[in-house]
C-alpha cells in the first residue's frame, strides 16, 4: 500500500466519523500542536498513523550509508486525567546498492505523569518514561537485542502573558526535554535533549489579532524542532549529534498533519536533507466520545 493511499484512507475515516475535536493540549487559551520528533509535555488520547520519516543514515561501525525510511504508528491513552500510556513501533527500510532490507523495530511502551499546568502562564511540564523493549524487532535493520530505558523531564511555555507592546510575539511557545538513554547491557548512556520553538497563527488569529490570513494559512504553526543526543562515554563521549527539523504542522477539526526536513548536524547521524511527517487523530474522533476521556477519574 502506497503512502498516498494510507492517507487517503485515513481521511474517508475521518470524514465519516467527523466530531469535534477535544483540547487535551490546551493550557488556558493556548492550543500546544502535536510534535514530530520531540515528545509533548500533556497527556492525551490519540493515534499516530502513519508516521514517516525519509533520511539517509550516517556511516558507524563500518557499515555503509544507507537510506532509512520508516513507517511508524503509536497509540496514547490515559489512565487518569495526569497520567498516560503508550505502545509503538515501526517498520523499516533500508536501502543499499546491495538490496534492501525490511523488517520491524523494536517495540516502545511509555509512560508519562503530567505533574504541572499553570494556566495564566500557559505552563504545561510531565516526566516520562519510554522503554524499548529489545530483540522484538528484526536484528537485520538495526534493532537491538538489549532493552533501552529513557527517563525525561517535558516542558512546555506559551507566552501569552506578554505584555501588550509584545502582542505580536504572543503566539510564540517552547517546549524542551532533558533526560537519558540507558541500555540495560554495557553501552554508553547518552543524555538526550532537545528544544521547539513555534508560532501559532491560530492563536495570532483569535486571541492577538486578525491580520486577513487565508483560511487554511490560519490553521498553519510553524515549528523548528532539534532532536539532540551527547554521549557520556565511548568514541563518541562529549560529542553532540542529532537533527534540526524545520517544518509546519497544520492544525484542523478532527486532526493534525505535519511536515518537517530532517538536517543532521555530523555525519554519524546522517547525510543531506530527509523528510518527517505525520497525522494524528484523537482516539475520540475514531471511536467515540468515551475513547477520549480517562479510564479512570
Amino acid at each position: 500500500m502506497t503512502v498516498r493511499r494510507l492517507v487517503t484512507g485515513v481521511l474517508i475515516v475521518l470524514a465519516a466519523t467527523v466530531q469535534p475535536l477535544r483540547a487535551q493540549e490546551s493550557v488556558g487559551k493556548r492550543f500546544f500542536p502535536d510534535q514530530l520528533v520531540i515528545a509533548e509535555s500533556f497527556v492525551e488520547d490519540e493515534l499516530s498513523l502513519p508516521s514517516i520519516l525519509s533520511v539517509k543514515r550516517g556511516r558507524s561501525a563500518g557499515e555503509r550509508s544507507t537510506r532509512l525510511t520508516d513507517f511508524g504508528g503509536e497509540i496514547k491513552k490515559r489512565i487518569t486525567a495526569d497520567f498516560e500510556l503508550s505502545v509503538g513501533g515501526g517498520l523499516a527500510l533500508l536501502e543499499e546498492k546491495r538490496g534492501t532490507r525490511t523488517g520491524f523495530e523494536n517495540l516502545n511502551v511509555g509512560m508519562k505523569y503530567e505533574f504541572f499546568r499553570n494556566i495564566p502562564h500557559e505552563v504545561v511540564a510531565s516526566l516520562s518514561l519510554q522503554w524499548e523493549l529489545g530483540d522484538t524487532g528484526k536484528a537485520a535493520i538495526g534493532a537491538a537485542s538489549f532493552d533501552t530505558v529513557s527517563p525525561s523531564m517535558l516542558v512546555g511555555k506559551g507566552f501569552g502573558d506578554l505584555p501588550e507592546r509584545l502582542a505580536m510575539l504572543r503566539p510564540l511557545a517552547i517546549s524542551g526535554l532533558f533526560g537519558f538513554e540507558i541500555p540495560v547491557r554495557d553501552q554508553p548512556t547518552a543524555i538526550a535533549w532537545g528544544g521547539v520553538i513555534e508560532y501559532s497563527l491560530p492563536y495570532l488569529t483569535e486571541f492577538v489579532r486578525d491580520v486577513g490570513l487565508p483560511s487554511a494559512i490560519k490553521r498553519l504553526v510553524p515549528i523548528v524542532e532539534t532532536d539532540l543526543r551527547t554521549d557520556v562515554a565511548g568514541r563518541l563521549a562529549g560529542r553532540i549529534r542529532g537533527t534540526v527539523n524545520p517544518g509546519v504542522i497544520w492544525v484542523g477539526d478532527t486532526l493534525q498533519i505535519g511536515i518537517e526536513a530532517v538536517a543532521p548536524i555530523d555525519p554519524a547521524t546522517g547525510h543531506g536533507l530527509g523528510v518527517r511527517a505525520f497525522v494524528r487523530i484523537p482516539l475520540e474522533v475514531l471511536f467515540g466520545r468515551r475513547a477520549g476521556e480517562p479510564l479512570f477519574r
